[in-house]
């Protein structure tokens, strides 16, 4: 939180006053036109019910570019029981108020939108509830029996979805959770604040669900509500940030807690006998079973051994990676932190591993969180390219032998898993290319491309943060990929590493002799393992199982001569293969590096590098 600082300075009561019981926070984004009238009319209601002393109003102002500094200072210097919080960059709505929570003097929290949409004469109700000691938490409601509240059924079917969904995922028993309008008691925000993980709109259903959870008593009590000014769903705020913020808080809740490394082996295997036994209903599992023990042993033993030169390189690749970010380290221990974090994405669902390798280089080396994220994604981003390439040139080159047709054929009238992962491979790829394209075009715009992407579909102030985050990504990827050093080699190196995992591929297929020709069989080995690839990345199934022998039995069958069991078996073969020797190099590399799985998840947390301190109150 660079930039914070208290641009008032409280006086201590004197005379006949009180000690300072409740603060009540506004938080203010270019509130110019309304932030005055607001401070007044809080004070006055405040005023009516407390001790003269015994409260403060806090104008958290949140990185404003209009007059509301200026109008805050002002406020602030006439009257003593107004504070100003300034912040020089955006803290996002939650980052404000926490802000100004911690530094707020009084027992009792209270903070309402400065829209003041809930009807003020209830102010009483929501400071009262709390400072009795009645609740820990208390919130106004536009939902419940009793209540008055205008909702036009733009801005109330939205709202009721929300909070259906928050009931659902989070087992909360509140009818609503949006309403700008709460109390919370200094105990209880210093022991739930440091668990509260959203910095913007998210952040006080986050701080409801985890009160209630917590065993805290959470009021909740009818408020007339009248809409100010108009509103729609907006696709960053709604869409992605809230129900972003459901689902990690649902994961962080209901299914972390539950995960172990045994549970996520159990149930790995488990979901991969499904996929494989689901890809196998229209096939005699016998006959794959009887191609897999007539595969040549030497050449599979060929395979593993091409397949573990790949690690190195990896490591290799990552070095350079973090290399261009700033940071030096060597081969062998990052190869190991490759293995770790590939053995997680088998273990455990939703790629977790990638996780688990920023946690590594952070644990054992020092390598900031964000740094190891962005290594990440700049490794991600180049293996799509490359996979991408790879499966682009050999259809450039089915294009120029006139088997296109048959290739159309191939994946129009595939079924079941085949289908579905030629169509996610498909959809990646694509994908892959146009993030590539927007990135180039934006380093070479002098117009922010990226904002005024993201603008056109949210005009919400949360979308400044969406740009920063995607921005860093951006700026990050650019200082990997951005110098003909880099993109040489980390692009060099990518690109031995998958034409090995082909190589690998190839091997095996060639111990079932196939008696294909040897440019045919190289030419569907890599197309059909590109495809299989492409598949994995979106994480529908534990480690791609079931999507990569999809893709790869699909295309064989399609494109060559042979049967449905012989590609089958090689697939699965494959795979198995290349996945058991990620799992022996990865808990090799676990104990040679002291890391445990399930901690690592854990320790995934906090993402934030613990040296950066958050900066002092002026």
């Amino acid at each position: 939180m660079g930039g914070l600082r208290d641009d008032t300075t409280p006086e201590p009561a004197s005379g006949g006053e009180h000690a300072v019981s409740v603060s009540v926070v506004l938080p203010a984004y270019n509130e110019a036109d309304t932030i005055e009238s607001t401070v007044a009319t809080t004070l006055d209601r405040l005023g009516a019910f407390l001790e003269p002393g015994s409260f403060e109003v806090i104008v958290a102002e949140d990185g404003c570019d209009d007059r509301t500094p200026a109008i805050a200072d002002r406020l602030a210097d006439d009257d003593r029981r107004v504070r100003h919080l300034h912040s020089d960059e955006r803290l996002g709505r939650g980052g404000a108020l926490e802000a100004a929570f911690e530094v707020a003097r009084g027992d009792t929290l209270v903070y309402f939108d400065t829209d003041l949409a809930t009807d003020m004469r209830h102010l009483e109700e929501l400071v009262t509830r709390v400072q009795s000691g009645a609740a820990d938490v208390a919130t106004g409601s536009r939902w419940l029996p009793g209540n008055v509240a205008e909702r036009p059924a733009k801005r109330g079917v939205p709202s009721r979805v929300y909070n259906g969904l928050v009931r659902v995922f989070l087992g909360s028993e509140l009818r609503d959770h949006q309403c700008g309008f709460k109390a919370i008691s200094r105990e209880a925000f210093e022991a739930l604040g440091g668990d509260v993980e959203d910095g913007h709109w998210f952040w006080d259903t986050e701080l409801l669900v985890r009160a209630q959870r917590a065993g805290y008593e959470v009021a909740e009590f009818p408020v007339e509500w009248t809409p100010k000014g108009d509103t729609k769903v907006d696709l960053v705020r709604d869409v992605l940030g809230m129900g972003s913020g459901i689902l990690r808080t649902w994961w962080q809740l209901s299914i972390r807690p539950r995960l172990s490394q045994r549970v996520g082996l159990v149930g790995g295997a488990v979901l991969a006998v499904l996929a494989l036994g689901l890809m196998t209903q229209y096939l005699d599992f016998g006959a794959v079973l009887a191609e897999m023990r007539e595969a040549d042993p030497v050449l599979i033993g060929g395979a593993v051994l091409v397949y573990l030169l790949s690690w190195p390189l990896r490591g290799l690749r990552y070095r350079d990676i973090l290399a261009e970010l700033g940071y030096r380290e060597r081969v062998g221990f990052l190869t190991g932190a490759v293995f770790i974090s590939q053995t997680g994405n088998l273990v455990f669902p939703a790629r977790a591993g990638d996780l688990i390798r920023a946690y590594v280089v952070k644990a054992r080396r020092g390598i900031p969180y964000p740094t190891g994220f962005a290594s990440l994604a700049a490794e991600r981003v180049f293996d799509l390219l490359t996979i991408a390439s790879m499966a682009g040139v050999v259809l450039v080159g089915y294009t120029a032998t006139g088997r296109t047709a048959e290739l159309a054929r191939t994946v129009v009238g595939a079924e079941g898993a085949g289908r579905v992962a030629v169509v996610v491979a498909t959809g990646v790829g694509l994908a892959a290319v146009a993030a590539v394209v927007v990135i180039a075009l934006s380093a070479r715009s002098d117009r922010n491309l990226i904002a005024a992407a993201v603008h056109r579909v949210s005009t919400d102030s949360y979308a400044d943060f969406v740009v920063g985050v995607i921005e860093r990504f951006v700026g990050d990827l650019q200082a990997v990929a951005g110098t003909r050093r880099g993109f040489g080699r980390v692009g060099a190196t990518s690109v031995l590493v998958w034409s090995l995992d082909v190589v690998t591929a190839l091997l095996v297929l060639a111990a079932f002799s196939p008696g294909l020709p040897g440019v045919e069989l190289v030419a569907v080995s890599f197309f059909a393992v590109s495809v299989g690839n492409l598949a994995k990345v979106l994480p529908l199934s534990p480690g791609g199982i079931g999507l990569y022998e999809g893709a790869f039995t699909l295309l064989v069958v399609g494109l060559t001569p042979l049967g449905p069991e012989l590609a089958l078996g090689a697939a699965v073969l494959d795979h198995a293969l290349k996945n058991l020797v990620t799992v022996v190099g990865g808990y090799a590399s676990m104990v040679g590096l002291n890391v445990s799985l399930t901690a690592a998840v854990e320790e995934t947390r906090e993402v934030r590098d613990p040296g950066e301190e958050p900066a002092e109150l002026d």
